[in-house]
């Protein structure tokens, strides 16, 4: 059965950072929106199946309501944890459920958590956070198109998608042994004492950057980074910015929207480009943001390597696809048949 995985974060563009910045919401109702055009598409290209999971604010169960379309609704049950775990577990169930293709609606933090699940997922990630360089905007039906094409095997996923780089963090020292984890865009270092913590970061307060995409367009880290070495999720190579505080006078200054409508003057003391597979270490004690989440804590004695690795989500190239649908006749219908 051609079988689809839409991954939804319920709280995706609307944490506290709207009240620091001018971050702009994706509110339960445009959500809903977005999912129904989502399964429309793919219903569209054949689709025999969609998978969900339930969420608190019943985004998924108003999405499906009433839809009269050839294909079957299947929701997960999963426990809800209210943090990145969700994202993780759903994406493993979805994998075991068959899906051919997922479409998330997150931002950064989303489609990571979702890797972690997931690592090669075959993937359009739809853009409703807060700081997006990896996903896309693409309207949600054309979207479900391309993943309903996908999913039913009329145009070749591997011909059509690219496997995104990641940074591989390796944490040795400590009682636990050896850890792993992993960022999609950025894992930045910083001497802050707040773990999970959404406050802006604050350029006196960072210490180094690895970067798998530096985009001067982009806001966040990447965008930063693209203002002083341009990097595309294509070249096979990254970014590492070594900061140094722009009271201490350091060798280069850049200006850089860190979010949407703020901005600040952040201090460099090195930028270079970093091969694939190139260790950059990071001692402790300071914090390991991901993807903009200040997520896990190195303390005195804990050393983290951080690699930029192609490691990461099937990117599904949502136009190619579809233009590749087009050129075989996958939207034609024969004579004496319906579309419905």
């Amino acid at each position: 059965m051609s079988t689809v995985g839409i991954l939804v974060n319920p709280r995706s563009g609307s944490d506290v950072r709207r009240l620091l910045t001018s971050a702009g919401s994706s509110t339960v109702e445009d959500k809903v929106s977005i999912l129904r055009r989502i399964i429309h598409g793919a219903a569209e290209s054949g689709t025999e199946q969609v998978v969900l999971t339930r969420d608190p604010f019943s985004i998924t169960r108003r999405a499906t309501e009433n839809l009269q379309l050839p294909l079957k609704v299947e929701f997960l049950d999963l426990p809800l944890h209210h943090n990145e775990r969700d994202s993780a577990d759903a994406a493993q169930a979805m994998r075991d459920a068959g899906c051919g293709s997922v479409v998330s609606l997150g931002g950064d933090g989303t489609n990571r958590a979702l890797a972690l699940g997931w690592p090669d997922a075959p993937l359009i990630p739809l853009s409703t956070g807060t700081n997006n360089a990896f996903p896309v905007h693409v309207e949600p039906t054309v979207a479900g198109m391309a993943a309903g094409l996908v999913a039913t095997g009329a145009v070749d996923l591997f011909a059509h998608s690219v496997r995104a780089k990641v940074v591989a963090v390796e944490v040795h020292g400590g009682d636990s042994g050896a850890e792993t984890d992993m960022a999609l865009v950025d894992a930045i270092a910083v001497d802050d004492p707040y773990v999970g913590s959404l406050e802006l970061f604050e350029p006196e307060t960072m210490m180094l950057g690895v970067l798998t995409r530096a985009d001067p367009a982009a806001i966040g880290f990447s965008g930063l980074a693209g203002t002083v070495l341009p990097c595309t999720p294509d070249e096979e190579r990254g970014v590492v910015l070594e900061f140094m505080p722009p009271s201490r006078s350091p060798a280069r200054l850049v200006r850089g929207a860190l979010a949407p409508g703020w901005f600040a003057t952040v201090g460099l003391a090195r930028s270079e480009y970093l091969g694939l597979d190139t260790s950059v270490k990071v001692d402790g004690p300071c914090l390991l943001a991901f993807d903009g989440e200040r997520s896990r804590r190195l303390y005195r004695g804990q050393t983290a390597s951080l690699r930029v690795v192609r490691q990461g989500p099937r990117v599904i190239d949502v136009g190619a696809v579809v233009h590749s649908g087009a050129r075989t006749g996958a939207f034609e219908i024969r004579v004496g048949e319906s579309n419905t």
